[in-house]
């Protein structure tokens, strides 16, 4: 039985090599997937790329793209037997519900990797959508410095200090964010933290 996935995490927690790693699996076996990423990404120059090295190219999302139109398309053509969506988190509702309709109306499954939060500890509004919609919901796991789980994520200025305003998005990598946990996070946002 097809169903929704949500794996989350805040960064550097190994979401786009486990999305890899599952789109092999199923491609080792001679079924056809299909990789998406989001264009507001454009680090990966259309693929979908891990910090291990590992990369796959990917079909693209932004936020006019409909999602059940395309992913039906491509299977009225060839089987696709499922669907792998990386950086989740910038998803609008709208096409989160598109995705939940792939799985309940063409039986595909559809695995979704993102954030859960942003560096202001708010849900993104996609990532809100699949924590009320998805069948499984699985937390993918990293550490803060002080060898805690890490739940938040804080963004960092080119100053070196921790940003506690801005836009909801911006694209980095471990240059601009740190996984903390909470403790470490309240601490970070209410001292001024400095990398």
């Amino acid at each position: 039985m097809a169903k929704l996935y949500f794996y989350y995490s805040t960064m550097n927690a190994g979401k786009s090599t486990a999305l890899l790693q599952s789109s092999h699996n199923y491609r080792e076996r001679g079924m056809r997937t299909l990789v998406y990423t989001a264009r507001l990404d454009q680090r990966g120059g259309g693929k979908v790329h891990s910090r291990i090295g590992l990369s796959s190219d990917a079909l693209h999302f932004e936020l006019g793209t409909e999602l059940f139109s395309e992913i039906s398309g491509s299977h009225a053509q060839q089987e696709v037997n499922c669907v792998l969506l990386d950086e989740a988190q910038f998803l609008s509702p709208a096409q989160v519900e598109q995705l939940a309709a792939v799985v309940d109306r063409l039986s595909i499954p559809v695995l979704c990797y993102g954030l859960r939060t942003d560096f202001r500890g708010e849900l993104f509004p996609g990532s809100a959508r699949l924590l009320a919609l998805a069948d499984e919901l699985s937390e993918l796991k990293t550490i803060c410095h002080c060898g805690r789980k890490a739940t938040m994520v804080v963004r960092i200025g080119a100053d070196g200090a921790v940003e506690r305003e801005g836009a909801q998005v911006e694209i980095g990598g471990n240059e601009r964010y740190l996984p903390l946990c909470r403790r470490h996070y309240f601490e970070a946002t209410r001292t001024g933290y400095q990398r």
